[in-house]
C-alpha cells in the first residue's frame, strides 16, 4: 500500500507526471511517524486508540520524560519502524523558560538497517 506524501502542515505534492505524489522509503516513515505523535488519541475514526497526542503538552509545562514516553510508546506501535535494532528516543529541555521540549528519534531504516535521525518538538 503506498501513502500519499503529505508533510504535516503542508498542502498535497504533485509528482512530475502530473498525479498526486506518493511518498516512498524514509520520506513515508517520518510522515507516518508525525502523524502518529501529532494525532490525538480518539481523533482517528477508524482506530480510536491511534495517536499520541503530543499536542496536549502545549500551552503547558512540559516535562522531557512525559514526552519521552508517549514517542516511545508511539513508535513500538507504528508497524512501519523495524523493532530490531529497538528504536531509541532521548528527550531533553531546550527551551526551560517557554516549556519546549525536544525529542531525538533513532530507528532503522528498513531498507538497509542504516540509522535515521528524525525530531520532533513539543511545548
Amino acid at each position: 500500500m503506498y501513502d500519499i506524501f503529505l508533510e504535516w502542515g503542508s498542502d498535497l505534492a504533485v509528482s512530475t507526471s502530473g498525479d498526486i505524489a506518493l511518498s516512498t522509503g524514509t520520506a513515508t516513515i517520518s510522515q507516518r511517524i508525525s502523524r502518529r505523535l501529532l494525532t490525538n488519541p480518539g481523533d482517528y475514526i477508524w482506530n480510536l486508540d491511534y495517536g499520541g497526542g503530543l499536542g496536549q503538552f502545549v500551552g503547558s509545562p512540559t516535562y522531557p520524560a512525559a514526552v519521552e514516553a508517549v514517542v516511545r510508546t508511539q513508535l513500538l506501535l507504528e508497524p512501519a519502524i523495524p523493532t530490531a535494532p529497538t528504536p531509541t528516543v532521548s528527550a531533553r529541555l531546550t527551551d526551560a523558560a517557554n516549556g519546549y521540549v525536544t525529542a531525538a528519534i533513532t530507528y532503522a531504516d528498513p531498507a538497509n538497517l542504516a540509522p535515521v535521525l528524525f525530531v520532533v518538538s513539543a511545548g
